[in-house]
């Protein structure tokens, strides 16, 4: 029996050690941030490459004098860190969680979140100084983060509870598109637009995460995170850290870069349009399958082939019937269409396109020589054989009449 107790103590005991050495590793896992959170601006100097609303917003700081806000512009430009940095400038660490309400993408946006948790927050009223004795506005901020996803009944309920706690309360919404806020509120809020990064800028803050986290890199890396971003600062730091992971203690190149990024090799895109432009259906079918099962997105194909076709030699009327399929595939992709189908139907344009250039550049020979070819094409011993094969030189003045 004791001989029984003794194991059962020694068993109890084991997990308790276990718990105090698990102890330290929980923290330590705790402690791993994303580099976008780690290195997220902590105040406004920090902001980079939106001069004109750092200024602005140094302004409001230094009177405690902050007006309704509305952000816009493309995503990853510093709209969401630029607000976030200025409230706790304005409320410091303690009171910023008491100050500041975030509603994002995740919440709920509908009418009945404005009417009961924005609304009962709204009312609320605040003092004027802080645990540390600094000022502090007697306001609060409420941010709504993409607010253009909120419903317009939601967004029309919300600019009577602007207007009425505004004594109490300042409001800052964040978007993409401005065009989908309806009227009503951006006339009651200061608009700012937030540009793209600069390559420059953008390159400066990479290096500067590259040095701090120690890694090793090279200059072609750093050029295609900055090309493959394209504007976006959020999307660069994502790709430089999931890199990071991947190569570990190995250098960065450029092609583990283009990896993580899904991009297509630029060999299989040339190859794509070098049958679409001299080869038959068949291959460009087989192209495609090989494609779709690389596992490459369909958009993101779409939109290599739209920068492809931009800088080939074929005419502005032709690169616009392409261009406008490719409004058309992008719509569908959009809504869950297949996207074999969609790709195949879009080459298949660039292909018609790229025939008809051949016969547009055969139509402006015969029309030098004064005479144009049979509609329906003739053989080449036809063609050889002298000038009785073309058509009167009128009927060649209408046919470049109808190209042109």
């Amino acid at each position: 029996m004791q001989a029984f107790l003794k194991g059962a103590t020694i068993q109890t005991s084991r997990p308790q050690k276990d718990k105090v050495t698990a102890g330290p590793s929980a923290e330590k896992k705790a402690k791993a941030v994303p580099w976008v959170e780690k290195y997220r601006p902590k105040c406004v100097d920090e902001v980079a490459f939106q001069d004109e609303v750092v200024a602005v917003l140094k302004k409001s700081l230094e009177g405690a004098d902050l007006p309704n806000l509305l952000f816009y512009g493309p995503p990853g430009t510093g709209k969401t860190s630029t607000i976030l940095a200025a409230a706790r400038e304005l409320y410091g660490p303690e009171l910023y969680r008491q100050r500041v309400l975030e509603l994002n993408a995740s919440d709920e946006r509908g009418i009945q979140v404005i009417r009961e948790k924005v609304k009962n927050f709204a009312q609320l009223t605040v003092a004027g100084t802080r645990p540390d004795g600094k000022p502090c506005p007697p306001f609060k901020i409420i941010i709504l983060d993409e607010a253009d996803s909120m419903t317009a009944p939601a967004q029309a309920a919300l600019r009577r509870t602007m207007e009425k706690e505004s004594r109490s309360t300042r409001f800052c919404l964040i978007c993409n598109y401005i065009s989908r806020i309806i009227e009503p509120l951006t006339s009651r809020c200061s608009k700012f637009r937030f540009k793209p990064l600069a390559n420059q800028i953008q390159k400066e803050r990479l290096l500067g995460i590259c040095d701090k986290e120690k890694l090793k890199y090279t200059k072609e890396s750093i050029a295609a995170l900055v090309q493959l971003s394209e504007g976006d600062l959020r999307k660069a730091i994502t790709f430089l850290q999931s890199a990071a992971r991947l190569n570990a203690d190995k250098e960065i190149t450029d092609q583990a870069i283009i990896e993580i990024a899904g991009v297509v090799p630029s060999k299989m895109i040339d190859n794509l349009l070098q049958i679409c432009f001299k080869g038959t259906f068949e291959k460009l079918e087989v192209a495609v399958r090989n494609m779709v099962n690389e596992g490459y997105a369909a958009t993101q194909i779409l939109s290599q082939l739209h920068d492809s076709i931009l800088e080939k030699d074929i005419t502005d009327k032709q690169k616009s019937a392409i261009f406008e399929k490719m409004a058309v595939v992008g719509k569908c992709l959009a809504d869950g269409a297949d996207e074999y189908l969609q790709m195949l139907s879009l080459c298949s344009v660039i292909m018609q396109q790229a025939g008809s250039k051949s016969n547009f550049y055969n139509m402006v020979r015969d029309k030098r020589e004064g005479y144009v070819r049979p509609v329906g094409g003739g053989t080449e011993e036809q063609e050889s054989g002298g000038l009785s094969q073309y058509q009167p030189s009128w009927r060649a003045a209408q046919a470049w009449r109808e190209v042109c």
